[in-house]
């Protein structure tokens, strides 16, 4: 399977989000990855609904939409609504988790889940199979330009066993850190969607910089 590469739009010019938005669409990326944050699952709030909508309209590739809030039952298909093609939830804020990856699922939408870096995969163990996606936390969720957390190998090793046994054609996302310098250790390690903002957007030509990561 050819690794994927979703530029996180919290990384981009909010400004200029139309222009950012259509040099994704121009790019070699594959999905548009846009993080949700509501100030407490996470110390931090980020976009609602309306961007949602706002950066579907300009957008010419799925909306991988990141829910760090807390109940995300409650807004599961208004951000379908505003355009999310895959909606991944957190494992930490779902106590009843196979229900909420069942009612995203139901609205047509890819299924996802994200651990914290302090989160073990193997309690993914008895879902797994349901998943479409796991997400792997590189950084603590909440605020871009962090570093690296180096055990997110060991943690793409583990998922990557995992999935074999239950669920090969699972999508593996690491989101957080991932630059040229980690590219191909993490896809040697599993990963098989990237999630990269601060790198992209950071970068003297953000195009260049996905079509870097895409052609390691």
């Amino acid at each position: 399977m050819n690794h994927l590469i979703a530029p996180s739009i919290l990384a981009a010019d909010f400004a200029n989000l139309q222009r950012d938005i259509e040099m994704i669409n121009n790019s070699d990326a594959d999905w548009v990855h846009v993080d949700i944050m509501d100030g407490m699952f996470v110390p931090n709030i980020s976009f609602g609904f309306p961007v949602v909508a706002a950066t579907k309209r300009h957008a010419t590739k799925p909306l991988d939409v990141h829910l760090m809030i807390v109940d995300p039952d409650r807004y599961l298909k208004a951000f379908k609504d505003a355009g999310a093609n895959g909606i991944t939830v957190h494992y930490e804020a779902c106590p009843h988790l196979h229900r909420t990856v069942q009612a995203i699922k139901e609205l047509g939408c890819r299924a996802g889940v994200a651990l914290n870096p302090h989160t073990p995969v193997a309690l993914l163990e008895d879902i797994i199979a349901d998943l479409d996606m796991v997400l792997i936390m590189s950084v603590n969720p909440g605020f871009g330009g962090q570093k690296f957390i180096a055990n997110t190998y060991k943690k793409l090793n583990d998922l990557k066993a995992l999935s074999e046994k239950k669920n090969p054609g699972l999508f593996i996302e690491v989101d957080g850190g991932v630059d040229q310098n980690n590219v191909k250790e993490l896809l040697q390690a599993g990963a098989n969607v990237l999630v990269a903002g601060s790198s992209v957007f950071s970068s003297a030509i953000p195009a260049d910089a996905i079509y870097n990561l895409k052609h390691p």
